[in-house]
């Protein structure tokens, strides 16, 4: 019976241990981020879902906080509407459909 009380309380204690890392661990993280990640997008966009979604992923978790863009450079008509559809489903930002770019 000792020691399932000894387990009980190593477990509860590593708990709170636990726990209290994670509250560290927020108060040290900033609160914005004027960082931004850009992928440079090219002709079919090879690879370009897998990496907005591990992006994305980041950003869901609080790993990192910030803004993911799309930067379109030379992307083919398949993948200009890959990146349209990955930026209206996850919340990134498309440079193609920016009016007054260059």
């Amino acid at each position: 019976m000792e020691l399932v009380q000894f387990v009980a309380v190593l477990l509860a204690a590593f708990g709170l241990v636990s726990l209290a890392w994670l509250a560290l661990g927020f108060l040290l993280l900033p609160g914005g981020c004027a960082a931004r990640m850009v992928v440079d997008a090219r002709d079919g966009a090879d690879g370009l879902e897998q990496t907005v979604k591990a992006m994305v992923w980041l950003r869901r978790t609080g790993l990192w906080r910030g803004e993911i863009v799309i930067e379109d450079c030379g992307l083919d008509e398949d993948g200009g509407l890959l990146a349209r559809t990955l930026a209206g489903q996850s919340g990134v930002v498309f440079s193609g459909d920016e009016p007054d770019r260059v």
